[in-house]
């Protein structure tokens, strides 16, 4: 995706997820130990009670500053500070310096699965076919958006829900969902920065999985961001492992979502330092 850089791509990845978790309420903050902030142009996310360890992370590091040891400590002790034991770096490939294996070393971050982010210009996108109605949530749904959402994704639910639902009042946030009937059982969201629209919070109840729900959703969003004006639809997921298929990946890449460049994920965890 050559007219569409790593640095959009990553913002707009960073900004998605750093307003997940910044807009949630103050009891939610506090029930689920909440903490962001902004370093050096990347964002770092801390949830104490946060048993998956997908809400806690730090990215979109290595463009408005480079990659050094001072900044990877800046963000380790603002994880320290909060009492946190556990985060993620997810760093792309191309902005880490030459000696980041001394500085990866230094504050023992350890290797660990990988992403794939992949892209498309809003009018190479495929859209797909289901017979599962696909509309925007309204304001009475979007408690049940997040609770499906969590549920989809095998994550807990408790305070979550709520920080999730939190997203509906901000302009940028567009959340969908699939309704089989009366009963919603898949949801998507699009979060569109400029000219960027970013494809998240893709989930679908184990029930009514292949079905098609997901592809509808690409296809919704896809349509939704060219009336917004994007030019480009990104987003990004795990790289599958051996013997363990990623049908999330599979209905991208069938929708017209290419490949850009895969990341490494980097764990820090204090007793490995």
């Amino acid at each position: 995706m050559a007219d569409l850089s790593t640095a959009l791509a990553e913002g707009v990845e960073a900004e998605t997820m750093y307003q997940y978790e910044s807009m949630a309420a103050p009891s939610v903050k506090a029930q689920l130990g909440i903490a962001t902030t902004r370093i050096g142009g990347g964002v770092a996310l801390s949830t104490l009670h946060d048993v998956t360890g997908f809400w806690n992370k730090a990215l979109g590091f290595g463009f408005e500053e480079p990659v050094t040891y001072e900044l990877i400590g800046r963000v380790v002790d603002f994880y320290r500070s909060q009492g946190n034991t556990r985060t993620t770096f997810q760093i792309a490939h191309s902005v880490l310096p030459p000696d980041w294996e001394e500085i990866r070393a230094a504050f023992g971050l350890r290797p660990t699965s990988h992403y794939v982010k992949l892209a498309c210009r809003v009018e190479d996108f495929w859209p797909g076919e289901s017979k599962l109605d696909v509309e925007p949530v309204r304001p009475e749904d979007v408690r049940q958006w997040a609770t499906v959402t969590f549920r989809g994704f095998g994550m807990p639910e408790e305070g979550f829900t709520e920080m999730l639902a939190a997203t509906y009042d901000h302009p940028d946030f567009h959340p969908l969902a699939a309704w089989d009937g009366d009963t919603m059982v898949a949801t998507g969201s699009l979060f569109v920065r400029g000219q960027v629209g970013a494809l998240t919070a893709d989930a679908t109840l184990r029930e009514y999985r292949n079905q098609g729900a997901q592809s509808a959703l690409l296809a919704r969003r896809a349509e939704l961001a060219a009336e917004l004006g994007c030019r480009w639809l990104v987003t990004e997921t795990g790289l599958p492992q051996e013997g363990r298929p990623n049908p999330s990946l599979n209905n991208m890449l069938r929708a017209g979502l290419l490949p850009m460049y895969s990341r490494r994920n980097w764990v820090w965890e204090p007793d490995g330092e």
